[in-house]
């Protein structure tokens, strides 16, 4: 079982990178698959054409919402956390042909997200076991890795924007996975489909890690999103599909 992490700032391309990611991995036959959106947006499921609501699936957060505002649910005792465990194995996850998902979903109560990430830490430990891989989708905020909901981390993907304030997120993720004590193998950095041309090559120099390449940038990809419609149907030959196929090519062979 391999997890890969994936972040960035908003409007970077990180919640398509990742549904191209889980295409190029069922196309592989590395399945089965765990999709975890861990970002508030929740993007990810619209991406690979799942809809949770008429699926009857609800989000970590929805799950204790209802468990302890409108059943009157007392948070004494077991921790919170774990006693909606059964919820959301029976109502949260999504199953699939190829992928299973999961949906941390927005914030819970004051602004606070300790209580869903802490749900989707014990979650992971307890089924992680039977994926091959576990794609996370992080959002561009860091309070989920401060909150390790996962101690065990192969890659981490931080697709990149044009901008001075993507560079300073790059090293600002690196030095808050290092203080949490994540345990990780590679962070590798990504240019977002709007990455310009020379700006590559300031990577290694400004932030002191590898670079992995380039998502490109693809109108087909672009009217889909805005669609609605699953990134999952993507053509072979899409610029942007052929460009996340091989940097996973690159990715996949040391791991």
């Amino acid at each position: 079982m391999k997890t890969i992490v994936t972040m960035g700032r908003g409007g970077t391309g990180k919640t398509s990178f990742v549904a191209l990611m889980a295409k190029y991995l069922i196309e592989k036959q590395a399945v089965p698959i765990l999709l975890v959106d861990a970002d508030p947006d929740q993007n990810l499921a619209e991406m690979v054409g799942v809809d949770l609501e008429t699926a009857g699936k609800k989000t970590i957060a929805e799950l204790l919402s209802e468990t302890f505002i409108e059943r009157g649910g007392t948070m004494a005792g077991v921790a919170p956390s774990k006693r909606i465990e059964s919820r959301l194995w029976e109502e949260g996850l999504y199953e699939g042909g190829n992928f299973d998902l999961l949906a941390v979903g927005t914030k819970w109560v004051e602004g606070c997200y300790c209580l869903p990430d802490a749900a989707l830490k014990n979650a992971l430990v307890t089924i992680t076991r039977q994926y091959r891989f576990i794609l996370i989708d992080s959002p561009g905020g860091l309070e989920h890795l401060n909150r390790k909901i996962a101690n065990d981390v192969d890659v981490v993907l931080d697709v990149m924007g044009p901008s001075s304030k993507s560079f300073a997120h790059v090293r600002r993720a690196y030095r808050v996975i290092q203080e949490t004590g994540i345990r990780f193998g590679r962070f590798i950095v990504l240019g977002g489909y709007a990455f310009t041309p020379g700006l590559d090559n300031r990577v290694a120099a400004e932030t002191g890690l590898p670079y992995g390449g380039k998502i490109a940038e693809d109108p087909y990809i672009a009217e889909h999103v805005l669609a609605g419609r699953s990134l999952l149907d993507t053509p072979k030959d899409s610029p942007a599909f052929k460009s996340v196929s091989k940097i996973l090519e690159s990715v996949l062979a040391d791991m």
